[in-house]
């Protein structure tokens, strides 16, 4: 409890922007619900055929797996709030819409009748008679479609929205249960102080129902449009992949930034989702910066022949990654670090020992013994699973993992061979063993900002000061960092700070 408390003291500024983002989201996607299923359920309330068939649609939107719908998104909106909120959108649609024509469906004919009989109009029926009487089936609709639109926004941390999906995110990459309760317990205390407000509602009139829904919205509307209306200065928005090592030089890349220029407005978004996410993020201008390595370039990011990717140096990486991606993609590939991050296929000390395994290639003598846990993009790239089984001919039982869950399922014998990187602070702790590459299948992976040539040409003061990372942080640096974020807890941005200074890339205070 101590742990919980002093880490809620330490991120409590970090909870009140996600939350206040998860609201954001929320309330956006309730709304363009309401709006779309309301009028649907009055127009087809005498159209059964028709209800039946918007009904049935609804339920099968329903039925869609939430990070399929994010996927498929993705390619058409980018990433970031719209994805996320048509997604909420789609899951929100069924409740209102059924409440509300259930709502209607059940108004005693003799009052419709009646309100015929004194010469209502539509308009006046409508708003005098049904809504009111239907008001409170129609805000249980809601209501339930509000608890359903909180707990699914925890995704849309997943796709750079932020929210407290972040805080769970974060908590399961440090492995740190104190965040990852955080995120939970404010995203369940969220969903229930909603779901009392809407019963709320239920038990007064329309009209004060009406204008607290629009005082929500328009004070959702006031305080995220308007900044970015007036707002004159350019945000410098920066991403990283998931876990420490992304977040710490995505800190190292703002530090650097406000050296040459303190005014400067960067934002961060760390956790942003895997390399295609940030690589559409980046194209479509929702973030201007992200550190990504050549290995990635010319394996995923680029298309090149084969008897071109099989370069064997860490230079001549680079210089196919820089000069391919601003061929192909207009972007441009900054100086790289020192540092070699790439993939390791890790096995316990213990299994290493009694089977007299250092390579790859030795794993063919316990093939049928191996059970492996790898992350989603490993198992699906060609220098990374799916390379393993064509270079080395291995074909063993794998399942996917999240990228920190398959250190603890390793550790705990669930599994006993896994991906990670050279840098890992894991392969120290649990004293584990990075098997040789003797067949040369994962190329060299060195990190470096990637951004447009655009913004780089634009800004070269910011291309500068990034640069001056070219050729700094070794792998053991790296992994002890890892280790500080990780293991003692400390904060990316302050582990980013403390090697800056050490290293005279910064000055002044902390």
């Amino acid at each position: 409890m101590t742990e919980f408390l002093s880490t809620l003291a330490a991120k409590r500024s970090d909870l009140l922007t996600a939350i206040f983002q998860h609201i954001e989201i929320s309330i956006w996607a309730l709304v363009i619900a309401m709006v779309i299923a309301i009028p649907l359920a009055f127009y087809s309330q005498r159209k059964p055929k028709l209800a039946t068939v918007l009904s049935q649609i609804a339920g099968v939107f329903q039925t869609i797996p939430s990070l399929a719908v994010l996927g498929l998104l993705i390619p058409i909106v980018g990433i970031g709030e719209v994805p996320a909120v048509i997604a909420l959108v789609i899951y929100a649609i069924l409740p209102i819409f059924q409440n509300t024509y259930v709502g209607i469906h059940s108004i005693d004919p003799q009052v419709e009748e009646a309100a015929d009989a004194f010469g209502m109009t539509k308009w006046q029926k409508l708003s005098r008679v049904e809504i009111p009487i239907a008001m409170p089936v129609i805000m249980t609709g809601i209501r339930q479609a509000m608890v359903m639109i909180i707990g699914t926004a925890t995704l849309a941390a997943l796709i750079g929205s932020g929210g407290l999906g972040t805080f769970i995110l974060l908590g399961i990459s440090r492995n740190d249960n104190s965040i990852t309760l955080i995120g939970a317990i404010a995203a369940a205390v969220l969903a229930v102080l909603f779901s009392l407000l809407i019963s709320v509602l239920q038990k007064v009139r329309v009209r004060y129902s009406l204008i607290t829904l629009a005082v929500l919205f328009f004070g959702v509307v006031g305080t995220t449009v308007y900044p970015k209306v007036v707002a004159p200065a350019e945000t410098i928005t920066i991403a990283g992949k998931m876990g420490s090592e992304p977040d710490i030089l995505i800190n190292m890349y703002k530090q650097l930034i406000h050296e040459e220029n303190p005014r400067a407005k960067v934002v961060l978004k760390s956790n942003f989702g895997q390399t295609s996410f940030l690589f559409n993020a980046l194209k479509t201008n929702q973030i201007q910066i992200y550190p990504e390595f050549s290995g990635t370039v010319i394996q995923s990011l680029v298309k090149l022949p084969k008897s071109q990717i099989n370069v064997t140096t860490p230079a001549a990486t680079y210089q196919l990654a820089k000069k391919s991606i601003s061929d192909q993609a207009k972007m441009s590939f900054l100086k790289p670090m020192k540092y070699n991050n790439t993939y390791a296929l890790v096995v316990k000390q213990a299994f290493a020992k009694k089977y007299n395994i250092k390579t790859i290639s030795d794993l063919r003598r316990v093939e049928n013994k191996l059970h492996g846990g790898f992350d989603l993009e490993f198992l699906d790239r060609n220098d990374g699973f799916r390379g393993i089984k064509k270079l080395y001919g291995l074909n063993f039982k794998t399942q996917s993992m999240d990228p920190d869950l398959r250190y603890e399922a390793l550790r705990d014998g669930k599994i006993n061979i896994a991906d990670g990187y050279s840098t890992d602070f894991q392969i120290q702790k649990y004293k584990l063993v990075a098997l040789r590459d003797d067949k040369n299948l994962f190329p060299t992976y060195q990190g470096a900002p990637l951004m447009k040539t655009s913004f780089a040409k634009k800004n070269p003061e910011i291309v500068k000061q990034l640069n001056k990372l070219a050729g700094k942080i070794t792998e053991t640096q790296m992994q002890k960092m890892n280790y500080e974020v990780n293991v003692n807890k400390k904060s990316a941005a302050s582990v980013a700070r403390n090697y800056l200074k050490i290293h005279h890339l910064i000055g002044g205070a902390d």
